[in-house]
């Protein structure tokens, strides 16, 4: 039977000619497959009420069309509730970006180089406060004050050099330089980051982020996360709402105190499914010394970006997302007291699944959403990962080396699709193992 081939989506992630060795994209827009504008459109009522469980099984069959991308991701991110009309999301849209803009007129205050069109790549702070009169500091602060003012200089630098006594201040001044350097590597592949503004609003949007979150501020690995948002969504507010969904769910990985990092605890759920799922690997990644999983650590926190070509990095995502959706999703991020207070008076009483993705409907019916949270999907994919590579592991390893050059040598190898398949299975086996266990 003759099955369509699909057509390529890498017109819409357009690769700089002269970078040859990126990752190949596996994905393909199949009609019939691929979630279309026509079927997105007709998902929605006339009020603007969405069926969103039409659409989150065409999602995991073959992904979205780029066209509609940034909007349907606002949805499965909890940007918006399926059960609003257009009105309402239209009023809760302007409500952000009126929120937004006064984020980053706080931080242009505190700092003139935000939302100036430029960015940092050098430090403008000591942890004492004191400026640091770094030449390339000052070269880049004087083109953004002669762009503020037409190009007329007045002998002074664009950002006043005082010593800071905040500490708020000084935490969020020593992460914007950081930023800057991780900003100029993301993506660099991408058409897209040719240009000066593009990059400039990726390091807006990340300065504003660290300083909204005061408890993460920022690390590295966000810009990874955030990139494929401003490429999606034109807006820069909008943007940024979805990138600060997104990091609800992962901003515990990037939480660090001075004796842990926040992903040592996914690390360790998926030493724990490893050793369910297949305990003769997990038995000789500790013998090699591999037992707390750190070499897992990168596909975790940037969610496979750098296994993956950018295109099949976003097909990814949306799979995973449409087999997590709650849709209570909304309601948990925007009052999570009354969405606790909900979930409390519907026990006893099944919930409604038709709205749920397939992972998410596997965890109801396994009872998983009791008092410990469900472990994430990402878990079961890095879990998936290594049981396909069981055997070469196995056989090869002698070291922790060896381990990281077989991770490393998936990249651009893995099909996306198989991989969240993988993940399903496993999340099954384990629910019914854990389940015996526990029995």
């Amino acid at each position: 039977m003759w099955r369509d081939p699909g057509a390529p989506a890498d017109s819409f992630y357009q690769v700089r000619p002269e970078c040859t060795d990126v990752p190949k994209t596996r994905f393909r827009i199949k009609a019939g497959k691929t979630l279309s504008a026509r079927k997105w459109r007709a998902a929605f009522t006339s009020e603007g009420y969405l069926d969103i469980g039409k659409t989150l099984s065409r999602i995991y069959r073959g992904g979205i069309h780029p066209s509609i991308r940034g909007e349907v991701w606002e949805f499965l991110l909890g940007c918006y509730d399926p059960k609003s009309t257009f009105e309402e999301r239209e009023h809760i849209r302007q409500r952000r970006r009126d929120q937004y803009a006064i984020l980053k007129e706080e931080c242009h205050t505190i700092f003139p180089m935000i939302g100036s069109g430029s960015f940092i790549t050098a430090p403008i702070i000591t942890e004492n406060g004191d400026p640091i009169l770094d030449p390339i500091t000052l070269q880049e602060a004087q083109a953004t004050k002669e762009l503020s003012s037409g190009g007329q200089q007045n002998g002074n630098p664009g950002c006043e050099m005082v010593k800071e006594y905040d500490r708020r201040i000084i935490q969020w001044k020593l992460s914007l330089h950081q930023i800057g350097l991780d900003v100029v590597r993301t993506d660099r592949t991408l058409v897209f980051y040719e240009k000066q503004e593009n990059l400039a609003k990726l390091w807006d949007i990340l300065s504003v982020y660290a300083w909204f979150d005061k408890d993460i501020n920022y690390c590295q690995g966000m810009s990874d996360l955030c990139s494929p948002m401003i490429i999606l969504l034109d807006d820069e507010a909008d943007a940024f709402w979805c990138f600060e969904r997104l990091m609800r769910r992962l901003r515990g990985n990037f939480r660090c105190t001075e004796r842990s990092v926040g992903v040592e605890v996914q690390l360790s759920n998926l030493a724990s499914v490893t050793q369910v799922i297949d305990p003769k690997l997990h038995h000789h990644l500790e013998t090699l010394g591999g037992g707390d999983y750190l070499f897992a650590i990168r596909m975790l926190m940037v969610l496979f970006r750098r296994e993956f070509s950018f295109a099949d990095s976003l097909y990814l995502w949306e799979m995973m997302w449409a087999l997590e959706y709650d849709p209570d999703l909304f309601l948990m991020y925007e009052d999570p007291n009354l969405a606790a207070e909900k979930s409390e008076g519907s026990k006893g009483r099944a919930k409604s699944t038709r709205q749920c993705g397939k992972f998410e409907r596997e965890n109801l019916k396994n009872g998983s959403k009791g008092v410990e949270a469900p472990l994430p999907i990402s878990v079961f994919l890095v879990a998936s990962v290594l049981k396909d590579k069981s055997t070469k592991l196995l056989t090869e390893a002698k070291g922790l080396d060896d381990v990281v050059k077989i991770l490393n040598d998936i990249t651009g190898n893995l099909d996306a699709k198989k991989a969240c398949t993988g993940a399903m299975k496993l999340h099954k086996k384990y629910l019914k193992k854990a389940a015996n266990a526990n029995r």
